[in-house]
This record gives C-alpha cells, structure tokens and sequence, in this order.
C-alpha cells in the first residue's frame, strides 16, 4: 500500500499537466491534440556561450500549448553546481558585472523587475503595462515569486527579440538552479544582428496581469498571444500560450534555442518526440535529429554537462486548435 501512494505521489509531480485538478481557467480538450512540424535549424559550434541550437515549431492550426521546464533526470546527483559562462572557444567580445534593475511591481508573494544594457543588440523601447504603469526601456524583465520565505526568479522574457527562459523552484534543498535553453513565442522571423542573422520575435508591446499571472503580447507583424503562468514548484514549471490566430505568412509560432558543443558541454544534447498514433517515443541526439511531426517534444540531457549543470529540460506539447 504504501509503495502504491508513493508511486501515485511520484506520477503527481511527474505528469502535473495531466494529473492535478484543472485551473480557474478551465480544462482544456488534449483529446484534440495537433501534431506540428518541428524543423531543426541547429549548426556545428564549439563556442558554448553561441546559442546554435534552435528548433522551430510550425502549424496554422495551433491556438494553445504548452511549455514546460523540468529539473534534468540527475539534478538529485548534484553534489556541487556549475553554471559559470564558458568563454574559452569563443572568438566573441562579452562583459561581466550587473546591469542597473528597477523593480516596477511588486506585491507580498510576487515582484517584476526590469534590466537596462545599453549594448542590448535591438532597441529595448517595448512598452510593458502593470494596470496603469507603463515602463520602457528594459534589455529584459524578471517575475520573481515567494517561496520559502525568500524570493524565487522563475521567468525572464527579453522584450527586444523575444526570448524568454524559464525555471522551476529549487530542487529539495538546493538554494538556485540555472537556467538554460530559451525559446520565443510568436512569429518568428530572422533579423541582421552583429553576430549575423538570428531569430527575432517583434513584439510591439506586453501587459502584465498579476492576479492572474499572464503576459498579453501583441506582435509588431499583427495578432497577440496570452501567457500564462500556469503551475510552478520544486519539480516544473509551465506556461499556458494562447494565440489569437495564426501566424502571419505561415511563420513558426514558437521556437527552442539553445547551445551543443558536445554531449558533455550543452544545455540541450538529446531530443525526444511523440508522433501523433505513435506507440513510443522516438529519441536521438540533437544534431542527428530529422525534425519531425510531433504532438509533444522533450529537448534535454541525460549526462551531466560541464554547462549550466542544473538547467532544466525543455518539453513543448498540448498543441491544440
């Protein structure tokens, strides 16, 4: 008996999506469950701080999913983290120190922040609405929660180009996890930067409803999407996207980036996806791996790297029309 509540516990915080009561939302037909094109971009790099990894996601069809981030297999392994940048490859000018940050909400149980750098690639001139406060001029903003009586950053969303990165709380008593793979929201496009052509999000400008902890994105090239944070704890995290129609010219509605210089150096280094009918799951390294159609996708390791150690694992399912 007691092996049996235990084994029901651990499918609990394993499959939350599934198994928890559904939000104030409402729940949501998984029955009706798309299957999307997956198209793998990802080019050889020995630079570890190069994000050189990156798949796109495209379908007309798709209004919802979702995005998790999961602690990696071995983050109870984890005796001493790494997650300092690895520069030594790497023919690209970097800078460390902190950048200014002002916090322009706040709450007991919930803050946004926001960082300037005026080196950021694009213009950071994206509006960002809290009830009637609008700010400007953030290279990215920050969602930090209370958790054990200490705030927790668990969201970062960069305005200028659309990246975001997110992480569950940590681990068991782990006091930080880093994070890792980013991915973007909307249509993607590719845009001239210093470093060459790289995949951009136009947003034109975002609202932040805190009683229901969503982002309201409205995109430069027309339409919108509604993020929401939907569940965190000590194992995941994971955001509900809703888009208000497709994409315009048929452009990718979502993307993975990330870095792989080998199985031992990278944030992501196997992918694993269902096909839709599909008995199993289907798994390879990720610059092995074809692209596909697939009606869920998991993006991450299952060796520890020398990169960003604790940096969760990426999953991209509950495509839906």
């Amino acid at each position: 008996m007691l092996l049996s509540r235990l084994a029901l516990a651990a499918l609990f915080l394993l499959a939350p999506a599934l198994a928890r009561p559904a939000d104030a939302q409402g729940a949501k037909d998984f029955g009706a469950e798309l299957a999307v094109k997956v198209v793998n971009k990802s080019t050889p790099e020995i630079c570890a701080e190069r994000d050189n990894v990156e798949l796109d996601f495209v379908s007309p069809q798709v209004r919802h999913m979702e995005v998790q981030a999961v602690h990696p297999a071995f983050i109870g392994m984890i005796g001493k983290d790494r997650w300092a940048p690895d520069f030594s490859a790497c023919n690209m000018p970097h800078s460390e120190g902190a950048l200014p940050r002002k916090t322009f909400f706040e709450s007991p149980t919930l803050w946004l922040t926001g960082l300037t750098d005026p080196n950021f690639w694009r213009p950071t001139d994206i509006p960002i609405k809290v009830g009637d406060r609008v700010e400007k001029g953030f290279a990215y903003i920050q969602l930090w929660l209370l958790s054990r009586e200490r705030a927790e950053e668990v969201l970062a969303l960069y305005p200028a180009d659309g990246n975001w990165r997110i992480r569950p709380l940590p681990y068991g008593d782990m006091r930080w996890t880093a994070y890792g793979s980013s991915f973007q929201i909307g249509p993607l496009e590719i845009q001239n930067s210093p470093a060459g052509p790289r995949p951009v999000v136009a947003i034109k400008d975002i609202a932040f409803d805190p009683a229901a902890k969503a982002f309201t994105l409205n995109f430069a090239r027309g339409g919108a999407a509604k993020v929401t944070l939907k569940q965190v704890d000590q194992d995941h995290i994971a955001l509900d996207v809703d888009y208000s129609g497709a994409m315009p010219d048929n452009l990718p509605f979502a993307a993975l980036r990330s870095m792989y210089t080998t199985e031992t150096n990278a944030d992501v280094a196997r992918i694993g996806w269902r096909e839709q009918g599909g008995k199993g799951w289907n798994e390879t390294s990720v610059m092995s791996f074809p692209g596909a159609s697939a009606t869920e996708l998991w993006a991450g390791r299952v060796a520890p790297s020398r990169h960003n150690l604790s940096a969760p694992d990426m999953i991209f399912s509950h495509f839906l029309p």
